[in-house]
């Protein structure tokens, strides 16, 4: 009898190999899940758990390719696992995409950005900002020079202005007092003021904290735990943290401000609100944190020649 020309379908020469791909992908499929929920645990040793932190909602970019994968070799298996990365990263991050926010007039609007230090048209870039129309303004790598070519422009709007170093903050309300904040920089890169906002009081911190680079975080970690010490310590009923933190929403090093303040943009706003670098934004260091008040809106502003977006929100209460 001729030899059947057949091959069998769960295993030998075509069987094997397949359930084998199938088994690869199914891994990859767990392995993904895992670093997704558990991203927190990978050691932050020189900076490298911050790193992961940082891009973990990019993780989620591996279900589509792994599914193309599964469906190339028709591993239903395989896809199948894949349900359980896309469940977690949903959870995680998929109610960032939902409609928030609270109903009402906003009685304070506020809005930051890194103007950059390099920038060619500082002015443009606030006057730009300005044009959004916000209450407050709160402005980090601000060059001398861009004080004076602008300030003339904005008093009519803005009369009032508080500035430490290379951070400001304009207001068209009455600043009552304002003084430095040490973050443990060599030089003051971050202000406190008080404002006389509608319904009360609010104080606002303006800072830029320490930079972060791959293997290098320590300066950006020490400047961020001053600083929430300092929010810490504030006996402020309705509190402001408005700058470029350098540092993403889902990084591990941010949770002893985010323990204290809410986030704007997690609270009003609609997706993640990226804001560096401009061109095309794939994290969040700028950021509104705050509490005694009532988020009703965030968002994200782009303005010419600066390499970060502006971050906005608005409140009431």
């Amino acid at each position: 009898m001729a030899a059947s020309m057949i091959e069998p379908s769960d295993g030998g020469p075509a069987g094997t190999p397949r359930r084998r791909r199938g088994l690869l992908i199914t891994l990859a499929a767990l392995l993904l899940t895992a670093l997704l929920a558990g991203h927190r645990l990978v050691p932050n040793v020189r900076g490298i758990g911050s790193m992961v932190d940082s891009v973990t909602p990019f993780f989620g970019l591996g279900v589509p390719v792994l599914a193309l994968a599964a469906l190339l070799r028709r591993a239903w298996l395989a896809l199948a696992a894949l349900l359980l990365p896309a469940l977690v990263w949903a959870g995680l991050f998929g109610p960032a995409w939902l409609p928030r926010g609270h109903a009402g007039p906003a009685q304070l609007r506020v809005a930051s950005q890194n103007l950059l230090a390099a920038n060619p048209d500082q002015a443009a870039t606030v006057t730009r900002l300005a044009a959004s129309d916000p209450d407050l303004i709160a402005l980090q790598e601000l060059e001398p020079g861009t004080r004076d070519r602008v300030g003339p422009g904005l008093r009519e709007r803005y009369p009032y202005q508080a500035s430490k170093s290379t951070v400001a903050l304009w207001s068209r309300f009455p600043i009552r007092e304002y003084v430095g904040v040490d973050t443990g920089l060599e030089w003051t890169r971050a202000l406190r003021a008080v404002v006389a906002a509608p319904g009360g009081d609010v104080v606002v911190y303006v800072a830029h904290l320490g930079s972060a680079r791959a293997g290098r975080t320590g300066t950006r970690d020490h400047t961020l735990a001053m600083l929430a010490a300092a929010v810490r310590a504030d006996p402020a009923g309705r509190l402001i943290v408005l700058g470029d933190l350098n540092t993403a929403t889902t990084d591990r090093v941010i949770t002893p401000l985010t323990d204290l303040l809410g986030d704007a943009q997690a609270d009003a706003g609609r997706g993640p609100g990226f804001t560096w670098p401009a061109a095309l934004p794939l994290i969040r260091p700028d950021h509104v944190l705050y509490r005694g008040l009532t988020a009703t809106s965030a968002g994200v502003l782009r303005t010419p020649a600066s390499d970060h977006r502006a971050v906005t929100a608005a409140f009431r209460g």
